[in-house]
């Protein structure tokens, strides 16, 4: 199999779907796949408005084409619903390659909180890119389910995974944060406007707010709640430890597709706090103790009111925790992504047949 990964997303971004890409493309290697890589790197960029962290691709159409002409890939993955992702959508649908796509990121939501426009606006355009793929990857049920019911299909799980050896609740607690009056509560991911941020620094409730990340609403926060933690961006075994040494660790986004923090958190014994929205309930269903295999007692606690999920986070055991979070490895995250791609490619072989 010749397959080409397309994407918009890439180093060095660091977000939940730069780290799903490059996990599973060694996961792949390491399976003997090799996998040519269509980047933002391979072009002149410019940041994106609104979100400087974040380069895209410009004109990037003959760029893609030459080396999609040079590689003639039997199947084109396209992550992302950028420049990129549109210039190698063109050229799969010239040249008649079968290509897939995902739907890592609810970009109607984000493009509502960014310009104040209802979401339904943009939906259509994320219909229309869709429409053309063979599989559309999803990483849970609720969201194959919504997307079925906005016209996107058909859609093939894959999931997420974990570090299995870098994210467990034995370990090294971070050293700013062992000092902190406790509770301490614990957000790792993006600062900006869509992660709901606010909700979280908000809640009335006891003790120390820590924040590890960075994003354009950086400065913003720092400024309004001046009595919350900000530590930066973390990684390795720096950010493990940071997990660890929480007492809860709250979720506030609604807007995301699954939150790959809040299975690294919970493998490092840490209860969770979030929403009952796509991604928390996928992954600790909606009494807490998970969805496929379930956990002696519950793991997290989702409720509408997030300063009653804290309180109640906050009163669960941590073993069962890093136990849900076990559950989630990468080696079968891989086995789902090659699985649809192969999927593909044999339903087109078969078309040629008939």
């Amino acid at each position: 199999m010749k397959l080409v990964l397309a994407t918009d997303a890439w180093f060095p971004q660091v977000n939940g779907v730069v780290r799903s890409l490059s996990t599973t493309l060694d996961h792949l290697e390491r399976r003997g796949i090799a996998v040519e890589k269509i980047t933002p790197q391979d072009f002149l960029t410019v940041p994106m408005p609104g979100y400087s962290s974040i380069r895209l691709a410009v004109s990037p159409r003959f760029g893609v084409r030459r080396r999609l002409n040079q590689w003639r890939p039997d199947l084109v993955h396209i992550a992302t619903e950028g420049p990129i992702g549109w210039s190698a959508r063109n050229w799969c649908l010239a040249n008649g390659v079968p290509h897939t796509s995902a739907f890592h990121t609810r970009f109607p939501d984000y493009a509502s909180v960014r310009t104040g426009i209802s979401a339904e606006h943009f939906w259509p355009i994320m219909r229309r890119f869709h429409s053309t793929s063979r599989a559309v990857l999803v990483s849970t049920q609720s969201l194959a389910d919504e997307l079925a019911g906005r016209g996107i299909g058909p859609t093939r799980l894959w999931s997420r995974g974990i570090d299995q050896h870098l994210f467990r609740p034995d370990g090294p607690r971070h050293p700013a944060m062992e000092v902190l009056p406790g509770p301490v509560l614990l957000y790792v991911g993006r600062v900006a406007a869509e992660k709901n941020l606010d909700a979280f620094l908000s809640a009335q409730v006891p003790g120390t707010k820590v924040i590890v990340g960075d994003g354009p609403a950086l400065n913003e926060i720092r400024h309004r709640f001046p009595q919350a933690v900000c530590l930066g961006a973390l990684s390795g075994e720096e950010l493990a430890s940071a997990y660890r040494s929480a007492d809860c660790f709250v979720f506030p986004s609604l807007t995301d597709t699954f939150g790959l923090v809040v299975i690294e958190a919970l493998a490092c014994g840490v209860p969770v706090a979030a929403y009952p929205v796509t991604g928390p309930i996928d992954i600790i269903g909606p009494d807490g103790r998970g969805v496929d295999t379930r956990t002696t007692g519950p793991a997290g606690v989702l409720d509408e009111d997030l300063e009653q999920a804290i309180g109640r986070a906050l009163m669960l055991r941590r073993e069962d925790a890093a136990s849900l979070g076990a559950q989630f490895s990468w080696e079968r995250a891989t086995d789902q992504f090659l699985h649809a791609m192969e999927e593909v490619l044999v339903c087109g072989m078969e078309n040629l047949a008939a």
